[in-house]
């Protein structure tokens, strides 16, 4: 099982933070794969790392993120975690922190937020950033979108995608399109069996803790996960998997 960081260690830290990222990619020593974060653009067309497409519930603001400029943005606070200590970071913020740890094998999933509000050229402003950078063969770029997916593997035919979905058969009939592509399935939505998936990439996602009435630490049982054909898990809390104590 490979575990990636859902929207860092979000579980203890205030999500798609570079504090939460830091702490993900001090994690990579101890074999974490990956890290997951979510782009979108500002009114200014301005890349920043934020998943929900509202401020409301990670900042002290409120509103869509399209409708702030960044300068106004980065008057916001992440109300969680230490009072004012956070804001929504750019995309250079944060690749200018991860770049030593991706030189070193870390891998770094976008998600392309393109599906609830059309957010027109993100695709080619995200693709040609990471192109500059030199560093496309570390990142999985996917989206609900299937258009995105599109657009991306137009501006660049060898990038590695990822097909979101609920359902893994939702993502299998969207990957139709992308030969060769993971498909990114809720985890307690694998309606197709292990042996239907096989050969595939498969990396299940959740929201929230995996188990949230139980304390922070606790391990899930790998072995189900991996019997229902999932290879990969974007975790919140992947501290508790990557270390000495490693459940694989």
């Amino acid at each position: 099982m490979k575990f990636w960081a859902h929207r860092g260690c979000s579980q203890c830290y205030p999500e798609n933070t570079l504090t939460a990222f830091a702490k993900a990619a001090e994690l990579h020593k101890h074999g974490l794969t990956g890290i997951e974060l979510d782009v979108q653009l500002t009114k200014d067309q301005q890349m920043v790392v934020c998943h929900d497409e509202r401020v409301d519930r990670t900042t002290d603001g409120i509103g869509n993120i399209r409708d702030f400029t960044l300068q106004e943005l980065s008057c916001l606070h992440i109300a969680t975690g230490t009072p004012k200590a956070e804001h929504i970071p750019t995309i250079e913020e944060v690749f200018d922190l991860l770049l030593p740890y991706i030189q070193a094998g870390l891998q770094v999933n976008i998600e392309i937020k393109n599906n609830v509000y059309h957010y027109p050229g993100i695709e080619q402003k995200i693709v040609e950033f990471i192109q500059k950078r030199g560093i496309e063969d570390n990142i999985v770029y996917s989206s609900f979108y299937t258009k995105t997916l599109e657009i991306v593997q137009k501006l660049s035919p060898a990038a590695k995608l990822g097909v979101l979905d609920v359902n893994a058969s939702d993502c299998l009939f969207k990957q139709k399109n992308f030969p060769g592509a993971a498909i990114h399935p809720f985890w307690r939505a694998m309606d197709r069996t292990r042996e239907e998936l096989t050969g595939q990439t498969v990396r299940a996602w959740f929201t929230g803790h995996l188990y949230p009435e139980k304390p922070t630490g606790t391990k899930i049982d790998l072995s189900k996960l991996e019997a229902q054909g999932i290879t990969d898990i974007f975790i919140n809390e992947p501290e508790a998997y990557v270390r000495n104590d490693v459940v694989a």
